[in-house]
């Protein structure tokens, strides 16, 4: 649903005598609802899905919404960001955006830095005005890195599908939304209340994308508690701390908070909707002495949950197991500074999956 927002309130008459000022916003919210109904009507209750531009208060019940026609420029890009925080800290459940910027063409290594921003946001699209937003674009026969990278990023996208998918089914539930400022996962830290470069993808992921060239730093803050790279598992954080490094364009920093299970797909799926209950690895972060953490598995179609997984560390061990439904050729991972268990993988059996650090 392009457009909605440019409604005339001059001289205009409404067919039911509506003031055009009250109507002006309200009218999104009719034009919104109206495409929304129909496509549930064609497809069935819980199946409908909008890429609207525009929207008021309530607009929220009529996802997904994204931030127009942006400038392919490094500050259009970080006023993307921050429009998205600003829409998801108003109830907004997702948000999206054009990856490179509508207007204009961006440079390469504004693109790169974009397409690493857009596969971590809760819905990915490459969409520009005046030239196509494909990396091969970018691609030279002696350099393919631009492909490469997106590559890189979607396939990670892919694999974390149902956790993304459960924070969907999250943000409908609750309202907290997929995409999220960092002082909702840490609202007694003061310091994330002015961050607007970072989020939280989902409970446990902090992302930060990159503003800036590979040659120069970038910084971005950790909240309390241990952080570890979800590309480089050996590569750990600890909050709360700013960090300052340079950033290559096939990179983005991407961490995950401690006393999480973050479920993963296999990698060269190729696609967002495969089975999810079937060969997914348990990937348990740092898990504190005496916790106990879940996550569920998403049945696939609208909020049915497969499974439900529980981690727990007692007396010098953590035991990982399927606690409701049920998960087909699973395994489990633990990452844990400094222990014996770091980095290793098993494959669970009919009673989970135990590690002694």
């Amino acid at each position: 649903t392009d457009f909605g927002e440019r409604i005339p309130h001059i001289e205009v008459q409404y067919f039911d005598g509506s003031d055009p000022y009250k109507m002006h916003n309200y009218y999104t919210q009719l034009y919104n609802k109206l495409v929304f109904n129909v496509l549930q009507e064609r497809f069935g209750e819980h199946e409908a899905v909008l890429f609207a531009r525009s929207a008021t208060a309530g607009g929220q019940r009529f996802p997904v919404h994204w931030g127009g026609d942006c400038e392919s420029t490094w500050e259009a890009m970080s006023e993307t960001l921050r429009g998205n925080l600003s829409l998801t800290l108003s109830g907004f459940g997702f948000a999206s955006h054009d990856i490179g910027g509508f207007e204009g063409h961006p440079p390469r290594e504004i693109y790169m830095r974009w397409c690493a921003y857009g596969a971590f946001s809760s819905h990915t699209r490459l969409h520009g005005s005046s030239s196509y937003r494909v990396p091969w674009n970018y691609d030279t026969e002696n350099d393919t890195s631009a492909s490469k990278a997106l590559a890189k990023f979607i396939d990670a996208k892919h694999r974390l599908s149902q956790y993304i998918y459960a924070a969907a089914i999250e943000a409908h539930e609750t309202g907290v939304p997929v995409q999220r400022h960092t002082m909702l996962e840490f609202p007694t830290d003061r310091n994330t209340y002015h961050l607007d470069q970072q989020f939280m993808l989902g409970p446990s992921l902090l992302v930060a994308p990159v503003f800036t060239t590979d040659d120069r730093d970038t910084q971005y803050y950790v909240p309390s508690g241990k952080w570890t790279s979800f590309w480089n598992p050996s590569k750990v954080a600890q909050g709360p701390s700013w960090i300052e490094e340079k950033v290559a364009y096939d990179d983005l920093p991407v961490l995950v908070k401690d006393n999480s299970v973050l479920l993963v797909g296999k990698s060269g799926f190729g696609k967002p909707d495969w089975d999810y209950n079937d060969g997914l690895e348990a990937r348990v972060y740092e898990l504190s002495d005496g916790a106990s953490v879940e996550a569920f598995v998403p049945g696939g179609r609208s909020t049915e949950k497969a499974a439900k997984l529980r981690a727990e560390r007692k007396d010098g061990k953590v035991h990982i197991k399927v606690v409701e439904g049920s998960l087909k050729g699973w395994s489990a991972t633990l990452f844990a500074q400094g222990s014996g268990s770091h980095l290793s993988t098993v494959t669970a059996g009919d009673d989970g999956v135990s590690f002694t650090l």
